[in-house]
């Protein structure tokens, strides 16, 4: 049986009025299309609702029990419209955000915290992803927005940059290139290097220095699925590698000395999205970053002008 959501509703007002004159009213109808709605309902749920006569309305045994369950249907279909124009205004809801190691750095917490004061209606699920999801789940849509490092090669992303972090060379202590203060490209293109692995070819691409390279291949490379595993090769002198700046800070190893990379091109952190999935809560985040962003701006310009690369992690 299909009854009409407008057909229940006028039926419950009915009921309530016991009185068509009054129910039109408050249903903003006339008296002769209430009452052929109503008998409508009555033929399709096959039964007498209503006893009326021109001086009285009463509910039948029939109708009693219809309107119990009238009420409780419209009740649970109200409740489910509501929840869904909360969650399309992002009012409620889960954003599922994906990020790589690190984050966005010292930036993650106040966005994180700023969010949550925000929105507080809405459930941020956090997802780290290791290295070979660069994208840290906008690939396969596990996630709704990502703190990622640019650039990627998935198709159809967009992004908002929070900031560009220096590169810095991670090398064994005793490496003839650890004394030196600064490294450029050139000095380290021949060196085996620590790459993580990923089918992100974009990406890889620019973590192993290809631009600088002039179509030359790495002497070696050794793949890791993390940034542990990296830091791991390079303290057990088997690689070095193409870093951030703050890798030094927020995850030191004894026996790994930071020398800062000139002459290339920063890592762009940046809150990402996928352009065919732009949600309410997606674009609550987007503000919200940007907005810490702006207003941190101390912390930006610490991460993006470090002042303690160069030394041995641990030391």
């Amino acid at each position: 049986m299909d009854v009409a959501t407008q057909k229940l509703r006028n039926f419950v007002v009915v009921a309530e009025e016991l009185n068509f004159s009054r129910a039109a009213g408050r249903l903003f109808v006339t008296q002769q299309a209430l009452s052929k709605q109503l008998r409508d309902l009555e033929d399709a749920v096959g039964v007498r609702l209503l006893d009326r006569t021109t001086r009285s309305m009463a509910l039948t045994p029939a109708g009693e029990a219809f309107l119990a369950s009238a009420r409780e249907s419209l009740a649970a279909l109200d409740a489910g419209v509501a929840a869904a124009r909360s969650a399309g205004r992002g009012g409620s809801g889960t954003v599922r955000l994906g990020f790589l190691t690190g984050g966005a750095l010292e930036l993650t917490t106040p966005i994180l915290a700023a969010f949550a004061a925000r929105h507080p209606d809405i459930r941020l699920e956090l997802r780290e992803t290791a290295f070979d999801d660069p994208s840290a789940g906008l690939a396969d849509g596990s996630s709704d927005v990502a703190i990622v490092r640019l650039p990627l090669s998935v198709p159809g992303v967009d992004s908002l940059t929070l900031f560009v972090e220096p590169l810095v060379v991670g090398l064994p202590p005793q490496h003839r290139l650890a004394g030196r203060s600064t490294l450029t490209a050139e000095d380290v293109l021949d060196e085996p290097l620590a790459i993580g692995r990923t089918t992100d070819a974009v990406w890889r691409a620019y973590w192993t220095l290809d631009a600088q390279r002039g179509g030359r291949p790495p002497a070696s490379v050794r793949e890791t699925s993390s940034h542990t595993e990296e830091m791991q090769l390079v303290a057990a002198g088997l690689a070095c590698t193409i870093t951030i700046a703050g890798a030094e800070r927020h995850t030191p190893l004894a026996g790994v000395r930071y020398v800062p990379l000139t002459g290339v091109p920063g890592s762009t952190v940046a809150v990402a999205w996928r352009r065919d999935h732009r949600t309410t809560g997606v674009d609550h985040f987007v503000t919200v970053a940007r907005e810490v962003r702006d207003r941190e701006r101390a912390i930006v310009r610490a991460i993006e002008r470090p002042t303690s690369a160069g030394r041995v992690a641990g030391a």
